[in-house]
């Protein structure tokens, strides 16, 4: 009787044993069905989303089929992506290399415009792709490299600029030393040479100059003391160092507008501005022609200094580069009138120091204006003072007809 009992009671032991493992295994069929129809095949994981809206660089999202699950709006805006799908050939051929082999892969591509592949133009991107999650999910992020390579790009090109500009003067100083040592008997050749080592001593120092001035004026760093300046006596100093220059070619410098204005400034740094204008001017008019500078009250707040001349101009297709440092248009004359091919460079880095900017109005055989346009301290209105001829030492500068 106790065996059987005890029979009946190791049956129902294993039923229950039975029963119990059933209902955990259909409990763990139901959770992983669950699980499934929470995050399908072709779904983000959880969380992804929301990492990847706070992401900098471009995201992408790609299933196992290459399509786009989910694309940043930088990634469509630059051409990465179209409708559902990646459309750069290199970044497509990594998500599949990856979706593979699982192993995370980075390179740089250039992009052109809608997603064309230009050398010439276009923005630099550094691709990383890697496998996100189960399903064969890929992520592709790309990181916008292009102000960062035209950054490269000009601090390589000024540093072969400048090399190339200090080059011409400490090479020619050192050709004429030889030449004078070698001349020592002939005492005119001796003055000759002396003559030119002293022209190209001045041009290496101005070159030097530009570069400190530049260099000064071209950081975010606000310029110290600034004081209230008048006009008048910005121009009459700036004519003043370009005198020599106009009076070998007789050319002939004015001034006139408005007295009385007065903007906060550097002085000096201002002076050199209007000084590289009017030195521009003089050495690009031919001789018996005229450069007048002129200001005027433009509105309430603003003033505008004019540097007007009756040169050869400007193309209209190099306007807009003629501020870059070391450009010049037309390099053989450049390098005859001795500019340093920073000037220009100098007169937009310290307008725009000052609150202000600079633009020019130019044609080919008719002359060019520059204009420096600055915020103004209140003063009271004048009447406008007539252009008058800036005087000439000794007369040599004759009047001439605009």
């Amino acid at each position: 009787m106790e065996v059987e009992i005890i029979a009946s009671l190791t049956g129902l032991a294993g039923l229950a044993i039975g029963l119990a493992t059933g209902l955990a295994v259909r409990v763990s069929e139901r959770a992983q069905r669950t699980a499934v129809a929470a995050n399908p095949v072709g779904s983000l994981p959880p969380g992804v989303a929301s990492v990847l809206s706070v992401l900098r660089s471009s995201a992408v999202v790609v299933d196992g089929e290459d399509r786009v699950l989910r694309a940043s709006s930088a990634a469509r805006a630059y051409g990465l992506v179209s409708g559902d799908h990646l459309v750069v050939d290199e970044v497509i051929a990594m998500t599949r290399l990856v979706r593979r082999d699982g192993e995370i892969r980075e390179t740089e591509i250039q992009i052109g415009p809608n997603g064309a592949r230009r050398r010439a133009d276009g923005r630099w991107f550094a691709v990383r792709v890697a496998p996100l999650g189960s399903h064969g999910l890929v992520l592709v992020l790309a990181e916008d490299l292009t102000d960062m390579r035209r950054t490269e790009a000009i601090r390589r090109d000024f540093v072969a600029n400048v090399s190339h500009e200090l080059k011409t003067p400490v090479g020619a100083l050192s050709l004429l030393a030889e030449t004078v040592e070698g001349a020592a008997d002939d005492p005119d050749a001796v003055r000759r040479f002396a003559g030119r080592m002293q022209y190209e001593s001045v041009r290496l120092n101005n070159l030097v100059q530009d570069l400190m001035t530049l260099s000064r004026v071209q950081g975010d760093e606000p310029l110290p003391e600034l004081t209230p300046v008048t006009l008048e006596e910005v121009m009459a100093e700036a004519l003043e160092r370009c005198q020599i220059k106009a009076v070998a070619k007789d050319i002939q410098l004015a001034a006139g507008g408005e007295d009385g204005l007065r903007v906060r400034a550097d002085q000096e740094l201002l002076v050199t501005a209007l000084r590289n204008l009017v030195d521009n001017a003089v050495a690009y008019s031919p001789e018996h022609t005229r450069v007048v500078v002129s200001t005027r009250r433009c509105d309430e707040t603003h003033v505008e200094i004019n540097v007007t001349d009756q040169g050869i101009g400007i193309p209209e297709a190099e306007i807009e580069r003629i501020f870059e440092r070391f450009y010049r248009v037309d390099p053989a004359r450049s390098r005859q009138t001795g500019g340093t091919g920073l000037g220009l460079a100098i007169v937009k880095h310290v307008t725009s120091k000052h609150g202000g900017d600079v633009t020019v109005w130019s044609k080919e055989g008719h002359g060019s204006t520059f204009t420096i346009r600055l915020p103004l301290i209140d003063t009271p209105r004048r009447p406008a003072a007539g252009a008058t001829a800036f005087p000439a030492p000794q007369n040599t500068a004759r009047e001439a007809t605009p």
